[in-house]
């Protein structure tokens, strides 16, 4: 089976040399697709740019994103191609910079542009809107592939996280999602439609259950 695996973290540029980005380190994505190609599935593996992880990365193809953008344009380019599965555990940036203004030494605000915004004037204040949500545009790309999204809370408690991932199942139609995260505790929880949740607890479980997702779906091994 031919699979794709997201991972690491997006940026968003306020200048040339400064960005925005996410505490992802890419492991989980990484250790999943070397999971995967054990297991013998082809796996393309899209690896943020700003990844910090240096384990092995297993996978047929490796490619790098940048932007919330970058991103989107490759998996939206790999459409054309037959993928049962995809697991999108990127961390994708939910806000990118809109305009920034200068506070001047008058106190009223000055919109400024440039190849590096200056900031010996004072402050700066940043508009931030919202990315699109790759998620939500996946199952309209790979209308028969499985589609497991992940949901990372740090704020809350497991049945709010639980909740946000069955709305999240929802709202982008896909098959499952990975809760993790401060707010769910230990372990992982995969949960389908319907809210039905399995809890694993760690990431070698959680995998096994990602696994037998696939065995499941296509009823057959890879």
């Amino acid at each position: 089976m031919n699979v794709i695996v997201t991972a690491g973290p997006t940026f968003e540029s306020l200048d040339q040399v400064r960005r925005l980005t996410n505490f992802s380190t890419g492991r989980l994505g990484c250790e999943l697709a070397g999971y995967l190609t054990a297991w013998g599935c082809e796996v393309t593996l899209l690896l943020g740019e700003q990844a910090t992880y240096r384990g092995e990365r297993q996978a047929r193809t490796v490619a790098q994103f940048t932007t919330t953008a970058s991103l989107r344009e490759q998996l939206h380019a790999l459409s054309s191609k037959p993928f049962g599965a995809i697991f999108h555990a990127a961390a994708v940036s939910d806000f990118a910079f809109g305009k920034i203004w200068a506070r001047t030494v008058q106190g009223s605000l000055m919109e400024v542009t440039g190849g590096k915004l200056p900031t010996r004037q004072g402050s700066l204040l940043a508009e931030l809107i919202p990315t699109p949500k790759i998620l939500g545009e996946l199952r309209k790309w790979f209308p028969q592939a499985i589609l497991v999204g992940w949901k990372y809370e740090v704020e809350g408690n497991r049945a709010e996280v639980l909740r946000l991932a069955e709305t999240q199942i929802a709202e982008c139609q896909t098959d499952a999602c990975a809760a993790n995260g401060a707010a769910y505790g230990p372990g992982f929880g995969l949960v389908r439609p319907g809210g039905k949740c399995t809890h694993a607890a760690d990431v070698l479980a959680l995998f096994g259950q990602l696994e037998a997702l696939l065995a499941e779906s296509t009823g057959k091994s890879p």
